[in-house]
């Protein structure tokens, strides 16, 4: 497609563009890469190529990445079945076997060799490598009674994140590439949710932006249009009303943690679309929504 466009169609492209190139220059971006992106091979290579040229351009990307589809694959091929409490996946010891094997070692490494085909240098990491993200038992509150806590197996809730590693590659010009995997203080391995590890890494690299790639436009309201600004309240509000639920609460609940937490900008967009992120970060017009402080 781009072959079509004329000389001053893609001057104008550029020139949209520098603005935003030069007010993000050196700035972190924490980019929650999940969803259709993941599984579709055009979009595959459309996100490392973003990635790459936000780097090339001067801003400092960080991937933090789920794997839902690839875990659900892989618990088919063993048989076993994916369950889920609140949008979190219930995970066994065996279950976090598999996490960790396809997470650490399948999806990540997939991103770092796409990251690097297209030109850039990754490196993959863990929450275990430096223990950049500590972490203990999450217990979920039942929806029966708030008071009842649900144990769900190993899954963890973020105790602290460490950024030493994430600057000590950004000054080497490296994109760090993150499974959301934690360590626990007897070295227990935990599942954390990636939107979770997202919005927490955000706030502690007091990033410019959060963006989480979705299978949606970005949050809807009950008749399914895209709302293109939103605030905590008016969250609180969807969530009440059952407008929000299952697998995208911990993705709220993150953004809106993050949003409050310093974090200057959240983004949720379609990650189905082509360029997303480039055209989120580098565009007047943006995708999807943006979640605001207040």
């Amino acid at each position: 497609m781009t072959d079509k466009l004329t000389a001053a169609v893609k001057t104008g492209i550029l020139a949209e563009a520098l603005p935003y190139i030069k007010r993000f220059h050196g700035k972190t971006m924490v980019i929650k890469y999940g969803g259709n992106a993941m599984t579709d091979d055009h979009l595959k290579h459309c996100f490392a190529r973003d990635v790459v040229l936000l780097k090339l351009v001067g801003m400092n990307p960080v991937v933090v990445h789920g794997g839902g589809p690839q875990i659900d694959e892989m618990l088919k091929r063993v048989g076993k079945k994916g369950e889920f409490v609140q949008g979190m996946r219930v995970t066994d010891s065996e279950t976090m076997q598999l996490v960790e094997m396809v997470l650490g070692g399948q999806v990540n490494k997939e991103i770092v060799s796409l990251i690097s085909h297209h030109g850039g240098k990754a490196v993959g990491l863990t929450g275990k490598d430096g223990e950049l993200i500590r972490a203990r038992k999450l217990l979920v509150p039942s929806q029966a009674s708030a008071e009842d806590l649900l144990d769900i197996g190993q899954v963890g809730e973020i105790v602290a994140i460490d950024p030493a590693l994430i600057f000590l590659l950004h000054s080497s010009a490296f994109i760090p590439v993150i499974a959301p995997i934690g360590v626990g203080e007897a070295g227990e391995t935990y599942n954390i949710n990636a939107d979770l590890v997202a919005g927490k890494m955000a706030e502690v690299l007091k990033a410019e932006k959060l963006i989480m790639l979705t299978n949606t436009p970005g949050v809807l309201d009950e008749q399914g249009n895209l709302l293109t600004g939103i605030t905590p309240r008016q969250i609180d509000e969807m969530i009440a009303a059952g407008t929000l639920s299952g697998g995208m609460l911990p993705k709220i609940g993150s953004a809106v943690d993050a949003a409050r937490s310093g974090v200057k900008s959240v983004h949720i967009i379609d990650g189905r679309v082509e360029h997303a992120l480039l055209l989120e970060i580098l565009t007047d017009e943006g995708v999807g929504t943006l979640i605001k402080s207040k």
